[in-house]
Parts: structure tokens; C-alpha cells; sequence
């Protein structure tokens, strides 16, 4: 009789596909390549980093995948559909704290999206703003005007309107590199309770090695201009309270290495590096 073979069940396939992105765009005269045959998954439930140094292209994948940058080789699924233009489906939250239009109030600025898209009827659209304002705790500030906001309530004001949505990605680009050092450590908490409190797929951009670290569960590390993939690796196990280990600050130090040496050590376990 011939022994029973155990098959390991198939595991779950990637929300977001990025394959072979290469991206380049116009600059005056001349063609910039942002990026180059770049390629990631992110899984639903994930909060996925791209970090890497000014001009890798961080930015130009944000846009790509928000469907505002069609890639020039390679494609970008999200759901096993290809990505070919914008979509309530991936909401952004940008670095610049003038995203808000100024007349209208926080209530308002968070029941725009819903009514545009005509997801919601009017009654509807203002109870589920009201409960996302409550969840990034401004419910006394719902009837407030943008002018009248820190820089840290305009950005609570814009996760909440992205958030309202139920989009199936976050997309983040700085959004907290612009606040003082004291606010964006409050805004990376409350983004971290968010997600501990629902779970949602968040793909985050930075250039501070830290905040990737504190931020994301996985990290895809870009090389200087034009970006490629330099490594990718997990850092779930690191959070808020992992600031000082000497744990974290070995991981900091190692990303640095990956990032900005010219020969890069051989990856550590969980780590995968490309060339």
C-alpha cells in the first residue's frame, strides 16, 4: 500500500501584485526613470513599507499603484484586476497638509468621497463620517474648518476620509514627515491602534528608517535613483515600545548597510536581497 502524501494547502494570494515595474516620466526635455523592473506583493491585512532615499522612485510606485502613473514595462494588479487608472478602491493620504479643501468643514471633507462616488445616500455617508472622525478622536472638531486644524488634525482629518471609503488599500506617501518630532510619534501610534483595532492593507512611504521599522509588519528597500528592489524583509516583531532595543537598532543599522553600501551583506534569515 502506498503511503499517503500530505499536500500543504495553497496560501493566500497577494491583494496587491507589483511585477517588473519600470516607471518613467517626463522631466522638460528629458525621460527620468524612476524606477527599475521593480516587483512586490502585499498581502491583505499587511502594512508594507517602501523605503529607501530621495528619488527611488517611492513615490512614483505610490502613484503607480494609485493608478495616477501607468508604468512603462511591468504591471500592478490589486485584486487580480490590472491597475490602469484611479479608484475608490485605494485611498491616499499625502505628506502636504493642504489636501483638505479649506471650506469645507471636517465633517464635510470626510462625506465628500462617499457622496461623490455615490456609495452612500446623504444620511448614510454623515453617520459613517461620524463614526470614522470618532475613531481618530476629533468629534468635537467635526463642524471645525481646515485653517482653523494643527498639522497633526489635518492628517487625522484625511485618514479618517480615506478610511471612510473601506478601500482595499491605504496608500500613505510621508504623510507624518512634515509634523514635529513629538506629533509624529502620536500619529504613528494612532495609526498603529487603527490598525490593531480593524486591520486594513496599508502600503507606506517613507525615507526614515525608523518610522519603517515602527510602521510596517514588511519592508521593501529601494536603491538610490532609479529604485530597484535592494532587499525585502519582515519587521513585524518590532513596534512603538522597540525604539531602544539594542534588538531594533541592530535592524536600523542593517537596513542603513542594505541601503547605502555598495556590496551589501548576504541576507540575514527572513530578509531576501536583490541585486
Amino acid at each position: 500500500m502506498r503511503p499517503l502524501r500530505m499536500v500543504a494547502p495553497p496560501g493566500p494570494e497577494p491583494l496587491l501584485r507589483v511585477r517588473d515595474v519600470t516607471l518613467q516620466y517626463r522631466s522638460g526635455s528629458a525621460t527620468v526613470r524612476a524606477t527599475q523592473n521593480v516587483s512586490f506583493d502585499v498581502f491583505e491585512g499587511d502594512r508594507f513599507v517602501l523605503l529607501g532615499p530621495s528619488g527611488c522612485g517611492k513615490s512614483s510606485l505610490l502613484k503607480a499603484v494609485g493608478g495616477f502613473l501607468a508604468p512603462s514595462a511591468g504591471s500592478i494588479e490589486l485584486a487580480g484586476r490590472t491597475v490602469t487608472q484611479p479608484g475608490p478602491d485605494r485611498m491616499a493620504v499625502f505628506q502636504e497638509f493642504d489636501q483638505l479643501p479649506p471650506w469645507k468643514t471636517v465633517l464635510e471633507n470626510v462625506m465628500f468621497p462617499l457622496l461623490a462616488a455615490g456609495r452612500l445616500p446623504r444620511a448614510e455617508a454623515r453617520e459613517r463620517a461620524l463614526h470614522w472622525i470618532a475613531r481618530v478622536g476629533l468629534t468635537r472638531f467635526a463642524g471645525a474648518y481646515p485653517h482653523t486644524l494643527s498639522g497633526g488634525m489635518k492628517q487625522r482629518v484625511a485618514i479618517a476620509r480615506a478610511l471612510a471609503m473601506q478601500p482595499k488599500v491605504l496608500l500613505m506617501d510621508e504623510p507624518f514627515a512634515a509634523l514635529d518630532a513629538l506629533t509624529r510619534r502620536t500619529m504613528q501610534e494612532e495609526l498603529t491602534k487603527l490598525w490593531e483595532e480593524a486591520p486594513f492593507t496599508l502600503l507606506f512611504v517613507t525615507h526614515s528608517i525608523d518610522e519603517a521599522l515602527v510602521v510596517g509588519n514588511g519592508i521593501l528597500l529601494l536603491s538610490p535613483h532609479p529604485g530597484r528592489v535592494r532587499a525585502e524583509l519582515n519587521s513585524h516583531q518590532f513596534g512603538l515600545a522597540s525604539g531602544g532595543s539594542a534588538e531594533f537598532q541592530a535592524a536600523a543599522q542593517r537596513i542603513h548597510d542594505l541601503l547605502f553600501d555598495e556590496a551589501p551583506a548576504a541576507p540575514a534569515p527572513g530578509e531576501r536581497a536583490t541585486r
